[in-house]
């Protein structure tokens, strides 16, 4: 980077409906109890996500009924618009900036189809300038949040002085299925919330810390972890059983080579903010990082009060980290598809202070 970019704000949004952890479990083994010969074995996963409610676009009955893929399209396009003018709107006021005031909008959403993408669809209700640059990136899954960030940065890193928006929305809730009898989806049934969140980045003024840099590392022949089935009735979740134990195997050396690249250590770093996938993950975490049992109590409060929103989650954990002050360097840092980790570091104000 030629500039380091400043973070001017950090800002989230959640839908209206909230989900009860207990509530879910009734409602699932309600719809998979009869028909899911492994649904007993699986089902204390409601209790062991580490989840006491989440936030949906729709309400519980609405996940009663089996759904299209035109409803879950009309769904996404209703409710990820909304989330993320909420967002966005939220991210510019904490900057004290305006639509019209922002040059390059990133967005960044995996779980729905949006041709035009959500950002061009929020301008009819938001003063965007006609010739905002505007990036939608589909893919990232949960590590959306911070490549966005490092994306987000790079680009006002690369015209100083210009205002970039960056906006996640991931609607998870609405690739639950009833038609698969599959351990992947009933995990996702207790895990996935909705929930969007937004950044603003400029090199005019520090914020509330600097982008410091980013680095991404991908392992080899790893495609089977994480990702979407695609067919006639949409998204279809793939969650590998072994992601705790391969993030406790593979991420420290990982995370190692990502912090070589920014010439830190896991010993620079202050204060490790991470994507909290489950309580497992982040146990994994905790262990490959070798943080203390404990250390990401934020992470757990987010995943408690919102679930796994996918790729705004990473950012509902930075938000609340930023918001105690925190000192020493941070390290945001998200896995998702590929498989891949990634990783922005950041100095908050704070530290300099």
């Amino acid at each position: 980077m030629t500039a380091s970019p400043g973070l001017l704000s950090v800002a989230t949004a959640s839908p209206p409906h909230v989900l009860d952890q207990q509530a879910v479990a009734e409602a699932s083994r309600e719809q998979f109890g009869q028909r899911f010969r492994d649904f007993d074995r699986l089902f204390p996963v409601f209790r062991n996500a580490g989840i006491a409610r989440r936030q949906s676009v729709k309400p519980l009955d609405w996940y009663r009924e089996p759904r299209t893929w035109p409803e879950r399209t009309a769904a996404y396009l209703e409710g990820a618009v909304d989330l993320f003018v909420a967002a966005a709107e939220r991210a510019l006021e904490a900057a004290a900036l305006g639509p019209e005031d922002v040059d390059t909008i990133v967005t960044i959403s995996s779980t729905g189809i949006a041709t035009p993408s959500l950002e061009a669809r929020a301008m009819r209700r938001m003063a965007f300038r006609a010739d905002v640059s505007r990036i939608p990136v589909f893919g990232l899954g949960c590590a959306g949040g911070v490549t966005g960030l490092s994306i987000a940065a790079r680009l006002a890193a690369a015209t100083p002085g210009s205002v970039v928006l960056l906006v996640c929305v991931e609607l998870c809730t609405l690739a639950v299925r009833l038609d698969e009898m599959t351990s992947a989806n009933l995990v996702a049934t207790a895990l996935f919330g909705d929930g969007a969140a937004a950044c603003v980045l400029s090199t005019g003024a520090p914020g509330l810390a600097a982008v410091d840099g980013a680095r991404e590392h991908t392992w080899p022949e790893t495609l089977g972890i994480m990702g979407w089935n695609v067919d006639d009735r949409g998204f279809g979740v793939v969650f590998d059983r072994s992601i705790p134990a391969f993030a406790a195997t593979h991420l420290r050396a990982g995370m190692e080579a990502m912090l070589a690249g920014l010439d830190l250590t896991v010993d620079d770093v202050g204060r490790f903010v991470c994507h909290p996938g489950g309580a497992k993950v982040v146990e994994a975490i905790e262990r490959a990082l070798d943080l203390g049992q404990g250390a990401l109590d934020t992470e757990r409060e987010v995943l408690i009060d919102h679930g796994n929103m996918s790729a705004p989650t990473a950012l509902f954990v930075l938000k609340r980290v930023l918001a105690k002050a925190p000192r020493g360097r941070l390290v945001l840092t998200a896995l998702g598809p590929g498989f891949t980790a990634s990783a922005v570091a950041l100095s908050p104000v704070a530290a300099a202070a």
